[in-house]
This record gives structure tokens, C-alpha cells and sequence, in this order.
């Protein structure tokens, strides 16, 4: 056994110090967290409002993040989880229900449009496809309707599927979002390559960006680079006025994050449903 390696935990697979042991211990505890709230059918979406940035009341679109509920009844939301299942077929499942019940909200709701975010690993996914043209072939109209997120870093693990895959969706009349945009190491040949139609900017870039010089020029730049690829535009995370004027007046098309409103998992056309039943 090597000098300072702590018989107490060597034997564990990966496992080089405490720190990633601890790592691994918590990583399963979330996947099979994860496993059960499937299992049990306890997972939903949360809507959350993108709006129009030269209109905030107009909503253009919905995203439908994924939840899940814990043992006691919590609502998880996916930053919580989402890094330990990614890579794990726990991960394709989520992705498949994610679908599945993005399918069936634009089902009901024929004047809704909707994005639900994907991993590139699922594109090869047998349910996740058959889920897919299911929905699909169901209405003709959900196509339309219908926005694929996929961050940068899933898109970069496989990027010519990707580039495939999208052709030929985006055939049928559906929209592909580049998530996270600015966080990872996207190559630009491959950017060019992707032709998805809408760019998300990180939060990271957006928040605090109305006295924030270095943010102000980078965002500046991914715009650029969004109107030479004809890409539409929507910065994540906005959290308040000023930053939200700021944006607007640079030209960002659409806007996302708690200033113009929280994720709900009851959004108001179930309340509207709820009262033309009642």
C-alpha cells in the first residue's frame, strides 16, 4: 500500500484521498436518490418564463427543468444532481422522462412553446428516440413547438451526432438551444459546424453585468458571435433591473432568470384548466 494511504478507504475504485471518497460516497447517494424518485414516478418539470427583452410581459417561451422529489417530498431542482447522473444510464432515464413530460405539456397546451434540456448522450438512447417520434407523430404541430437544450460541454463529447441529429430535427420544424454558452471550451469550427438556432448565455457572464466592465465585453463578443451565425439570443440568470436593462440595450433577444420569474411547477395554464373544470 502506498506511504500516507489510508487502509480505511485504499480498496475504494478511484478513491485517492478522503476528499474523493467522500466525493464518490455522496455521487452515489444522489444517483440512487435519483433512481428512486424515477422508480416511483416522482419527478416533474418546473416552467420558467423567457422573456422578450423589448417586452418583459411577453413571454416567448417556457423551459421545463427537471425535478425530482426526494424521500421526504422535497423538490430537487437539477443543479442538485444533474452533475453526478450526466454520464450514467440513471442520466438517460431522466432525459427520457424529461422528454416525455416536456411531450405531453405541449400535448395539452397546443399554444405553448417549450424547451427541454437534453444530453447529446441520449440522442443515441433507444427510448429517448422512440419517445421522441412518439411525440412527434402524436401532433404535428409539437415539432414547431418544441426547443432542444444542449449544453456546450454535452455537445462537444459527440459533435458530429450532434450536427446529425439536429439536421435532421430541425427538418421537421424543431429549434436547437446552445446552453450554458461561454461556460465550456466550445470550438469554433465546430460552432460554425452546429447551426443551432438559439444562444444561451452563461450566468456567470450576465449576473452583476450592469458594473461589471470585463463581463460587459464578453457578453458583447458572444452577441457577435450570435448575429454572424444568425443565432437568436437569451441571457440566463437575470436577477435584476439594471442588469436586465443592460442586456436589452446591447441587443439581447430574450431574457431568463428570477427577475421575470421563478420556475413553478404549477404554471397558470393548470390553473386555468383546473377553473374552466371547476
Amino acid at each position: 500500500m502506498p506511504r500516507g494511504v489510508d487502509k480505511r478507504w485504499a480498496d475504494m475504485p478511484g478513491a485517492t484521498n478522503p476528499l474523493e471518497m467522500a466525493v464518490q460516497a455522496r455521487d452515489r447517494e444522489t444517483i440512487k436518490m435519483v433512481a428512486d424518485a424515477l422508480r416511483h414516478r416522482e419527478v416533474l418539470l418546473a416552467f420558467q418564463p423567457i422573456v422578450a427583452s423589448n417586452n418583459p410581459q411577453r413571454v416567448a417561451f417556457y423551459e421545463g427543468l427537471i425535478r425530482v422529489l426526494d424521500a421526504t417530498g422535497r423538490v430537487i431542482p437539477a443543479r442538485d444532481f444533474i452533475g453526478a447522473v450526466e454520464e450514467t444510464e440513471t442520466g438517460r432515464v431522466l432525459d427520457c422522462v424529461a422528454l416525455e413530460l416536456g411531450l405531453r405539456t405541449l400535448a395539452r397546451e397546443p399554444g405553448l412553446r417549450l424547451s427541454i434540456n437534453m444530453s447529446a448522450r441520449s440522442i443515441g438512447y433507444p427510448r429517448w428516440t422512440r419517445t421522441l417520434k412518439r411525440g412527434l407523430q402524436h401532433d404535428p404541430t409539437v415539432a414547431e413547438r418544441l426547443i432542444l437544450e444542449i449544453t456546450e460541454r454535452s455537445a462537444m463529447t459527440v459533435p458530429e451526432l450532434v450536427v446529425s441529429f439536429m439536421s435532421d430535427l430541425q427538418r421537421k420544424g424543431s429549434t436547437f438551444a446552445l446552453d450554458d454558452f461561454g461556460a465550456g471550451y466550445t470550438s469554433f469550427r465546430y460552432l460554425r459546424d452546429f447551426y443551432f438556432d438559439m444562444l444561451k448565455i452563461d450566468g456567470q457572464f450576465t449576473q452583476g453585468i450592469h458594473h461589471d466592465a470585463d463581463n460587459q465585453v464578453l457578453v458583447k463578443a458572444l452577441l457577435s458571435i450570435a448575429r454572424q451565425f444568425d443565432m437568436f439570443t437569451v441571457a440566463e440568470n437575470v436577477e435584476n433591473q439594471r442588469d436586465a436593462l443592460w442586456l436589452s440595450q446591447s441587443g439581447v433577444d430574450c431574457q431568463q432568470g428570477y427577475f421575470h420569474g421563478a420556475p413553478t411547477v404549477h404554471p397558470h395554464w393548470e390553473d386555468q384548466a383546473k377553473r374552466a373544470a371547476g
